[in-house]
């Protein structure tokens, strides 16, 4: 009774560790394709040259080297030596079937969001995601580990925002609109005049305090961490 068990508690571990080793191809797709990438107006890197590398380089050996096309072959001198079923047979036989990667470059589509974007000159094709699937070999004559058919896709997305401010003025000018800056992007103005006959009563009211509309402080880095 216990031989099946020291037959699936290494193979159960044998899989995980193939699972993160997707996990962490699938950031490193995600942050490559945030540089440029197949799907992008920029191209860079396909996703056939992405998925190569990631073989090589997650799904390979540990010392792999880091080199330009550099390919997984199948072959034990390029397999990981600790994924393999108790036979020795490995779990990814075929580096190009079993492993596979796609990189995207998607908009943000959510309104409101969409909307501040735009109205901050942000650009809104800014979601890079990265997804691995992985198609691990069954294990014969061990059930039901030979038709287990086990699939394992991990999926990164990296929102990036390229806007910057030249300074704390810069940030104010940019979120305010008012009759001092008419071109900002929010309206604190008619939203002050709202809330400004309501301060008295706000002040009656020990520790009530009302928002302050217009109020805008960018992080500010502390004087002893800039030494």
């Amino acid at each position: 009774m216990l031989l099946p068990l020291f037959l699936i508690v290494p193979l159960l571990g044998k899989q995980l560790d193939i699972a993160q080793a997707a996990a962490s191809a699938s950031r490193y797709i995600a942050f490559e394709g945030m540089v440029r990438h197949g799907s992008s107006l920029q191209p860079w890197k396909s996703d056939a040259q992405l998925a190569d590398e990631v073989r090589r380089r997650f799904f390979s050996t540990s010392d792999a080297p880091v080199k330009t096309d550099d390919l997984a072959g199948d072959f034990s001198a390029h397999r990981n030596p600790l994924w393999t079923d108790h036979r020795g047979d490995p779990l990814l036989p075929a580096f190009a079937a079993n492993i596979g990667a796609v990189s995207q470059r998607a908009a943000l589509t959510q309104p409101v969001g969409a909307v501040f974007a735009s109205g901050m000159g942000l650009d809104t094709d800014n979601l890079h995601a990265g997804t691995v699937r992985v198609a691990v070999a069954d294990v014969a004559a061990l059930e039901p580990f030979d038709a287990l058919g086990l699939r394992i896709q991990r999926h990164t997305t990296v929102l990036v925002d390229s806007w910057s401010a030249s300074g704390p003025e810069g940030v104010r000018a940019v979120l305010r609109r008012d009759r001092w800056n008419p071109a900002g992007h929010f309206p604190f103005g008619p939203l002050d005049a709202v809330i400004s006959p309501l301060r008295p009563f706000a002040a009656v009211l020990e520790g009530s305090q009302l928002p302050e509309i217009g109020r805008v402080d960018p992080d500010v880095v502390p004087e002893d961490r800039i030494r």
